[in-house]
């Protein structure tokens, strides 16, 4: 899959994003079984709202694609091929993270915390995996968002705009030109 400069560019902002997202785990250093214990018990709430509202956002964008297409297929611009391929990688991409973020949202409900068999330096490992997670599904919701943005602002240029010679346009034989 050969990727445009666009997409490269909201990968990379989605990359940057999960560092930073990262970069507050490592802050807090090293944690012992406890102190991750107490991390997860305090972090949980806000863990289920995160996957929640990445779940809620993901369908919501999968929703408006739909609607993206309409424009996109009803406007007098001969859109090419890679216009629809675009759409079609933002909406794998998007169902991936609506279906992550759901069985993230179920897997946190688990009570870990309170089960007595669970040895206490698996909490640690609990901690930083559920950080990992939702740090990953954020970066992924964040490049879904940044592929949809240049994909609105594309079709805003053409069908908006009327830009005639962009790269998405087909260019039209019959047509004379300015």
């Amino acid at each position: 899959m050969k990727l445009n400069r666009y997409t490269r560019r909201a990968i990379v902002g989605g990359a940057i994003s999960m560092m930073v997202i990262l970069m507050g785990t490592i802050l807090l250093g090293e944690l012992s079984g406890h102190e991750a214990k107490v991390l997860i018990q305090n972090s949980i709430n806000g863990l289920h709202t995160l996957c929640n509202t990445i779940a809620l956002a993901s369908a919501t964008i999968l929703a408006l694609l739909l609607t993206l297409l309409g424009i996109s297929s009803s406007s007098d611009s001969n859109l090419k091929k890679e216009h629809y391929i675009h759409v079609l990688h933002i909406a794998k991409l998007d169902t991936f993270v609506f279906v992550a973020s759901v069985i993230s949202f179920l897997l946190f409900n688990l009570p870990i915390t309170e089960s007595e068999n669970v040895p206490a330096n698996w909490f640690t490992i609990i901690y930083y995996a559920s950080m990992v997670i939702s740090s990953v599904l954020s970066a992924i919701l964040i490049v879904v968002v940044l592929m949809l943005y240049n994909t609105v602002v594309d079709i805003i240029k053409i069908v908006g705009l009327g830009i005639k010679d962009h790269p998405l346009t087909k260019v039209n034989e019959d047509e004379p030109k300015d």
